[in-house]
């Protein structure tokens, strides 16, 4: 998962782009970068790490000019190398830089035709690379000098025609402008506001309205599948349909655990949807468990608290926080390595002894993915001297990989893969394990959005909405996400990243 930003102001805008990357930090812990442009040049900062150490004093002073774009991410398939942090750069034509949340499901067929037909080359194995690449190529082919925003929106047409999976980009045609689309499904988010200035109107494309809000930008709607917002560096405002069929199919994950909860997503508040879950489970053990035993809820923090709220409250049970986060530990699920996140668990939370010391504890939580924090988790609060823990998962099991820009792992690696509730629930050691329905999730989203007729539930019943997911596809994917295959490629680049990192700070 990454997060994006696009910014045309009427004065720098750096500033501006840095503040709206820390809000979405939460979408990528890897790498960050920020590009911008001033008189027919553009200035770029890009490497490993948080917002607040990519980006120096140093930093900022370069970042000059009133249009730039920028990125945070996290690896969804492989390494956590600096020379895939984003935004990428093509200089012909025009000199073109894009930032991109997704993953295209046709990367390597669409890699050779950019090399064979499009006579480009791709550096690196990132797929924003290749989307890059595809955009730019359709956009040469106008052969103009200054590009209309009809020769934008034709580009972005044909990218839609050639391109299939998951994206969200924005792009930044250097001198000209910014341009932000979504794939024909809609499964990655992406939105865009308005503000006003003493100087004049400035627009901003992020992937979600947190971003905007934060900046003072009043959200005016999410850009919809299919559809390309081109911003001029005047402000000038252009948005077109780009694709054929578009139909959205948002991701119902970023309601479970990615996107923030003061975010509006498809005119879905995520918050409001995860008081719903709250509710909906609840409403699910008063009905296999009518004579619970539970003394106490507990949010697993911080994304569970919002659901586990109304849960404790509909069982008439007190809620507590019995577990402490430490602020300065990333969140587990996005951290490269098993073994990295099993030895962050202890130092990401501490427990409250006197909250568990003889009670029968029900745990909240947004989900189980690989269900190694959850069993730590669980050990934890029975050594706290937990009678019986429970556990209550917001969401069904992830049985399935997310091919469409989440770095679920490979399915093996599920421990809900394969597996029956009850194997599970001994897996993790719990003395009840209670899951989420799916219609009931659906449901929940939905109450937000109305017209939406299908969310992307891949993870949770194995359907692709893009329709070109197969057995061989997943099992290609299978050896690219696979922890081993992840940990000898991170180690084969960690020479080179040192590299990079120098000069990237020269």
């Amino acid at each position: 998962m990454c997060g994006i930003v696009g910014i045309v102001g009427t004065t720098n805008v750096n500033q501006s782009l840095y503040d709206a990357l820390t809000v979405l930090q939460h979408r990528g812990q890897d790498a960050a970068g920020i590009v911008t442009f001033e008189n027919e040049r553009f200035f770029l900062r890009k490497d490993n790490g948080l917002v607040k150490d990519v980006f120096r004093t140093r930093h900022m002073r370069r970042l000059v000019g009133n249009v730039g774009i920028g990125h945070v991410r996290y690896p969804t398939a492989g390494t956590s190398s600096s020379a895939e942090a984003q935004p990428f750069y093509v200089n012909s034509p025009y000199g073109i830089t894009l930032a991109h949340n997704g993953n295209l499901t046709n990367t390597e067929e669409l890699a050779n035709d950019v090399f064979r037909s499009d006579l480009r080359h791709i550096n690196t194995n990132s797929d924003s690379e290749v989307l890059l690449n595809v955009f730019a190529h359709e956009l040469q082919k106008k052969g103009k000098l200054n590009p209309t925003s009809e020769d934008v929106f034709d580009a972005v047409r044909t990218v839609h025609r050639r391109s299939r999976g998951a994206y969200a980009a924005i792009a930044m045609i250097t001198g000209y402008g910014i341009v932000g689309f979504r794939d024909p499904n809609g499964i990655r988010p992406a939105c865009f506001g308005v503000r006003e200035t003493p100087e004049g109107r400035e627009y901003m494309i992020a992937s979600e309205s947190v971003a905007l809000a934060s900046q003072g930008f009043e959200l005016i709607r999410d850009i919809a599948p299919g559809e390309a917002v081109y911003i001029e560096t005047d402000g000038s405002l252009y948005t077109q349909q780009c694709a054929e069929s578009p139909k959205l199919n948002p991701c119902i994950f970023e309601h479970v655990y990615f996107a923030r909860p003061d975010s509006i997503i498809d005119n879905i508040s995520v918050y409001k949807s995860r008081l719903r879950m709250g509710e909906a489970l609840a409403g699910k053990i008063k009905r296999e468990m009518p004579d619970h035993d539970i003394d106490v809820v507990i949010p697993i923090p911080d994304t569970s608290r919002t659901s586990a709220l109304p849960l404790a409250y509909d069982l008439g049970v007190k809620f507590r926080e019995g577990l402490i986060k430490n602020r300065y530990i990333g969140r587990t699920f996005i951290m490269p390595g098993q073994t990295m996140r099993k030895r962050s668990v202890r130092q990401k939370l501490n427990p409250i002894e006197l909250e568990f010391q003889g009670k029968n504890v029900l745990l909240v939580d947004d989900s189980i993915v690989r269900g190694t924090t959850c069993q730590e988790i669980v050990q934890m609060v029975r050594d706290a001297g937990a009678r019986k823990v429970y556990f209550a998962s917001a969401a069904p099991p992830v049985r399935y990989p997310n091919v469409y820009g989440i770095d679920m792992p490979a399915a093996r690696e599920l421990i809900a893969h394969g597996r029956t509730e009850k194997e599970v629930e001994e897996l993790i050691g719990a003395d009840w394990l209670i899951y989420q329905d799916l219609d009931d999730l659906v449901a929940c989203a939905r109450e937000g959005n109305e017209a939406i007729s299908e969310f992307d539930c891949s993870v949770f019943n194995g359907h692709y909405p893009t329709g070109d997911v197969t057995e061989e596809y997943l099992t290609r994917l299978e050896e690219e996400r696979s922890e081993a295959k992840k940990n000898e490629r991170n180690k084969e680049l960690t020479a080179d990243s040192d590299v990079i990192d120098i000069h990237n700070d020269e």
